[in-house]
């Protein structure tokens, strides 16, 4: 007799973690997919920040890489995201009684195609933008530009990834 519980317990939870199939802790539903790509994004905002498109694109590879078990191609991808950087700029959002900026906001968005080539419904094209405030008497170079860029695109990244596969 508890030879028989041990087996249906073993059988119950054999066939839950075979009902868990294609989700992840992260919540990722990658449906049948095996493979993706990241096209390269371009910097097609009106204001060009050397080399964060480059950033962009290997955070976003990096983010899908480790939060699901996707592996990453060059072309073919089940699952292709591409799109550009459409802004980057930097705007007060507050003033001293100088009329000077007592606190500055560096916006960016970023415009993604998402292709899901074995369920097309999924398709979308989207905005994603964040922001990184500042001090208005602070240059935004060297360290805090780093610090700002990556806030920024943790969040934007995050968004396109739950935009995508966590079906939220």
């Amino acid at each position: 007799m508890n030879r028989c519980k041990h087996l249906i317990l073993l059988l119950f939870s054999c066939s839950l973690l075979q009902g868990c199939g294609v989700y992840s802790f992260t919540g990722a539903n990658v449906g049948n997919a095996s493979t993706f790509q990241v096209n390269n994004f371009l910097n097609n905002a009106p204001i060009v920040e050397p080399g964060i498109a480059r950033d962009f694109t290997i955070l976003l590879q990096d983010l899908i890489l480790t939060q699901t078990s996707l592996d990453l191609v060059n072309n073919g991808g089940d699952l292709i995201y591409e799109g550009e950087i459409t802004e980057y700029y930097v705007a007060p959002i507050t003033a001293t009684a100088q009329s000077t900026a007592a606190q500055n906001r560096l916006t960016i968005s970023v415009n993604v195609r998402f292709f899901n080539t074995l369920e097309p419904e999924k398709d979308f094209e989207q905005r994603f933008s964040f922001y990184f405030d500042y001090g208005g008497s602070a240059q935004l170079t060297g360290a805090q530009l780093e610090n700002a860029l990556a806030e920024i695109f943790e969040r934007i990244t995050q968004d396109i990834f739950n935009a995508s596969l966590a079906n939220w």
